[in-house]
């Protein structure tokens, strides 16, 4: 930076608990997403919220898919907190519904502004981001790419956390000039990490499926998980992959040192992997600094049905909680209970079936061992009671299980229910063949 950008900068620099005497009673303030949560400022907030000389009142968080609790906020107290508003429900905030009320809000990725300037109400912004560059702008780093930009509009006040462990991401309304920020406080923490997978049998076995249907030139979105992992790894014998996916991770930035991912076929953003947010292992945010290769975007442009199928071989892959013998697809909400969000699943199922060539792939273990009720079939005659649908059975197209891997989106009905029940477990093929003949299925 040159000495005035410099010296401006410094003047909004301040200690964390300076910083928080922004923040008053009713305030609503997002603290960040997944691997760009800005932890530090969360501790100085709680601190400054529990003050028992002049504590905080009605205290709204919002946020997206939190892994790890931040500092102080552990057990929120009712008595300082309002509640929580996600997009995303992650660890934190599920485990928060035993002390606070916690909304979600059901909207595709693509949509997700939505979120943040209408239904969030928040007012306060707290940003992690990497230290500025020459002309003071600092990215959003692994995760704020998503939705930073649409957050900025909405609030009136924003707190930027400056870390310098935090990866510059390229791309576009990736980041943010110093003078937009009404305070900078400099905290240096590793963001929230994740290591390798453990790839089981039947997890092989459903990326050998998988695979075999993903050709040379193929546009891929992988996610997150042992599957994504596997399938990773399967794609080292694929040329010339390309990248369009809400997400990037340790799997991808393997297969672009190997040479599989050139992205040289695509449409839109030829060259580039293309992402709204990442998360993964220190080795891969360090991939990620100031690697060009990369291109960030938010999600109302990746995840948008449209942009994703106008790259031809657009292939996506997304799991399941549970399904039906239609194929109706539980991905974020089984018994009544919400385990995730409906995220970029719908986008991505819906724009690579439009993409020339394109395939959309829901993929699961055939079975899911429960705590309460043991071993049980992820693919069931009917729903449980008030599980929501994410994916509906017009909008499906491939299934697979390590049972083998069906294309549902041609069959009638009864050729749906009797190929569901080809990739359940054998132990439960049976039962399933009889409930469909009961309801009148088969």
């Amino acid at each position: 930076m040159n000495d005035h950008i410099k010296k401006e900068f410094e003047k909004k620099c301040m200690a964390p608990e300076e910083a928080m005497e922004l923040i008053g009673s009713g305030d609503r303030i997002y603290i960040g997403t997944m691997s760009s949560v800005s932890y530090g400022l969360c501790q100085a907030l709680s601190r400054r919220i529990s003050d028992p000389d002049r504590p905080l009142r009605d205290i709204t968080i919002a946020s997206g898919n939190i892994v790890v609790a931040p500092p102080g906020m552990e057990k929120p107290d009712p008595e300082h907190y309002a509640g929580i508003t996600t997009y995303f429900m992650g660890n934190w905030e599920r485990s928060c519904q035993a002390y606070i009320p916690v909304d979600y809000t059901s909207v595709h990725l693509s949509r997700s502004d939505i979120w943040c300037r209408q239904t969030s109400g928040v007012n306060v912004a707290f940003f992690e981001v990497s230290p500025p560059d020459e002309d003071g702008y600092m990215s959003y780093g692994p995760t704020g790419v998503g939705i930073n930009v649409h957050l900025k509009e909405a609030v009136s006040r924003i707190i930027l956390q400056v870390n310098r462990r935090i990866p510059y991401v390229c791309g576009e309304d990736n980041r943010i000039h110093y003078s937009e920020a009404d305070a900078i406080v400099r905290l240096d923490r590793e963001p929230v990490s994740v290591s390798g997978y453990d790839v089981n049998e039947t997890v092989r076995a459903i990326s050998d499926h998988i695979v075999e249907q993903i050709p040379d030139g193929a546009c891929i979105q992988l996610g997150l998980g042992s599957l994504c992992s596997a399938i990773g790894f399967g794609l080292r014998e694929k040329n010339d992959l390309g990248v369009h996916s809400e997400m990037l991770s340790d799997p991808m930035m393997e297969l672009m040192k190997n040479g599989n991912i050139t992205n040289r076929n695509k449409a839109i953003y030829k060259g580039k992997s293309v992402a709204s947010f990442a998360f993964g292992s220190r080795e891969f945010y360090d991939f990620m600094d100031h690697n060009e290769d990369l291109h960030f975007l938010p999600y109302t442009e990746v995840t948008n049905p449209v942009n994703i199928a106008k790259n031809d071989r657009a292939i996506s892959i997304n799991s399941a909680l549970t399904m039906d013998l239609l194929g109706q697809v539980c991905a974020d909400n089984l018994n009544g209970q919400q385990f995730s969000a409906t995220g970029g699943q719908v986008d991505f199922v819906r724009g690579a079936q439009m993409s020339k060539e394109g395939k959309s792939f829901i993929a699961a273990a055939s079975t899911v061992n429960s705590r309460k009720a043991g071993r049980r079939s992820r693919i069931v005659s009917r729903l449980p009671a008030g599980s929501v649908v994410t994916t509906t059975r017009a909008d499906v197209q491939y299934i697979a299980t390590e049972y083998g891997c069906v294309d549902l989106k041609p069959l009638c009905m009864r050729d749906r229910v009797r190929a569901m029940i080809s990739l359940a477990h054998p132990d439960y093929r049976d039962q399933l063949r009889d409930e469909a003949k009961e309801a009148g299925m088969i």
